[in-house]
């Protein structure tokens, strides 16, 4: 997520490309592909497993929009848009849910502007994470969102995706301390699960290896305290920090856990 390029770069994976891939799109490069049948040759079922991250958003969002009350959205690494994007899924509730997507990528620039060309409601900035303070200050940013007001910060498979010399601790320190009272963090996270799940761990470590020595370069696997010390002062939202499917499930599992499915904590916590 960080670098900021302003034009593509072809011969590096982009998170957001790879993504778009796993997901069956069609907006990546072969440089992409190449990190994507990596992830494949370590779980097969990998793009099963994006899928499920979408649907998690989705309830997560559902969740914020509806009973939490919340009209203020602003999604970070955003990604290329697909189906049941955010602001789908609030405006579902509530039409004048405000989202402000925030992503890198120029080519998730350029879609994310073209599909939210005629939503006065949504928004997308080309601006890097890595930075809470420029992000926070972005006149795209405060012209749609009232900081003043509480708001939903989502970090949703962005932080993994800084390596430890990035201090994502930090950075992810300042986002809060900026929220006003009465906001929401979403998070989720590629976990490392330890002592927990030692066979788990072990393909943790394998696909941390393939990503980080990927063209992408990025992709870390934190242990539940690493990943728990990033909604540290924020108050959790049951069932607190849980792998997908355990975040509110809308019925049963009909299907087998994918092996990246056991190595994804997510969660939901308010500031007080």
């Amino acid at each position: 997520m960080s670098g900021g390029e302003t034009t593509i770069d072809s011969t590096k994976a982009s998170v957001a490309r790879v993504y778009d891939a796993l997901l069956g799109g069609k907006d990546n490069y072969e440089v992409d592909r190449v990190v994507y049948r990596s992830v494949l040759e370590s779980d097969p079922q990998a793009p099963a497993t994006a899928v499920a991250i979408r649907e998690w958003l989705v309830r997560v969002v559902r969740w914020l929009a509806g009973p939490a009350g919340m009209d203020q959205f602003l999604d970070c690494g955003s990604g290329l848009p697909t189906q049941e994007n955010t602001h789908e899924a609030a405006q579902r509730l509530n039409p004048e849910a405000r989202v402000v997507y925030v992503d890198n990528d120029p080519v998730v620039g350029a879609h994310g502007r073209a599909l939210l060309e005629e939503n006065p409601f949504t928004h997308f900035v080309e601006a890097d994470l890595v930075d809470p303070e420029a992000l926070l200050r972005h006149p795209d940013v405060t012209r749609n969102l009232d900081l003043d007001r509480p708001y939903v910060l989502m970090q949703c498979n962005t932080l993994h995706h800084l390596m430890d010399d990035e201090d994502p601790l930090g950075i992810m320190r300042r986002y809060v301390d900026a929220l006003p009272s009465g906001s929401y963090v979403a998070l989720c996270h590629f976990w490392d699960p330890q002592d927990e799940d030692p066979e788990s761990s072990t393909f943790a470590g394998d696909m941390e290896q393939r990503l980080t020595g990927s063209s992408m370069g990025s992709g870390r696997f934190r242990t539940r305290d690493e990943i728990a010390a990033y909604l540290e002062g924020l108050e959790p939202v049951e069932p607190g920090l849980v792998r997908l499917h355990e975040w509110w499930p809308d019925g049963p599992r009909l299907t087998p856990l994918t092996s990246m499915d056991r190595v994804l904590l997510s969660g939901v916590a308010r500031k007080p």
